[in-house]
C-alpha cells in the first residue's frame, strides 16, 4: 500500500511541476487529456435519422427491398428507413414524380410533395400536395407497402 501511495504522490508531483504548479496540476492534466481527444467538425458529422413515416418494420423492409432492386439502395434490409433508404426513394421520385431537390436523404417538404404525387396517382392518397406527411400520406404509403 505504501508503494502505491508513494508512486501516486510522485506522479502527482511530476504532473504539478509540468503543469505549472500544484494549484494548476489538475487543469494542466485535464487540458492535456482534452487535447488528445479527436474533435469532429460540423461537416464531418452525419445524422443517421430514421423516418419510417408510420410504417412498421415489415412494411419498411418491403419498401427497402423495392428500393434495393430498382433505385440503388445498398444498405441492409432492416426495416429502418434512414438516410440511404430515403436517398434511393428520392432517386425514384426524381425519375418519375417531379422531385427536383437534392438527393440528400432528408425527408423534407419537397420529398414529401413528390411522395404525395406518387401516392395520389397510385395508392389512394386524396389529400393536398402540401409537403406534410400527415395521416393520409402515411396511410397511402402503408397501402403500397402492404400490396
Amino acid at each position: 500500500m505504501r508503494t502505491m501511495t508513494k508512486m501516486f504522490v510522485g506522479v502527482a508531483t511530476v504532473i504539478a511541476f509540468a503543469g505549472g504548479g500544484l494549484a494548476t496540476a489538475g487543469t494542466g492534466f485535464a487540458a492535456t487529456e482534452r487535447a488528445a481527444q479527436p474533435v469532429a467538425s460540423a461537416e464531418s458529422v452525419t445524422v443517421l435519422a430514421v423516418e419510417n413515416l408510420g410504417l412498421n418494420s415489415t412494411q419498411a423492409k418491403k419498401l427497402q427491398r423495392d428500393l434495393k432492386a430498382n433505385w440503388g439502395y445498398t444498405g441492409d434490409i432492416d426495416g429502418q428507413l434512414g438516410t440511404e433508404s430515403w436517398k434511393a426513394m428520392q432517386r425514384f421520385l426524381r425519375a418519375h414524380w417531379d422531385y427536383n431537390d437534392r438527393i440528400d436523404g432528408i425527408v423534407g417538404p419537397n420529398t414529401v410533395k413528390a411522395l404525395q404525387r406518387w401516392l395520389k396517382a397510385n395508392w389512394g392518397y386524396t389529400g393536398d400536395i402540401d409537403g406534410d406527411a400527415g395521416a393520409g400520406t402515411r396511410a397511402a404509403l402503408k397501402r403500397y407497402c402492404n400490396s
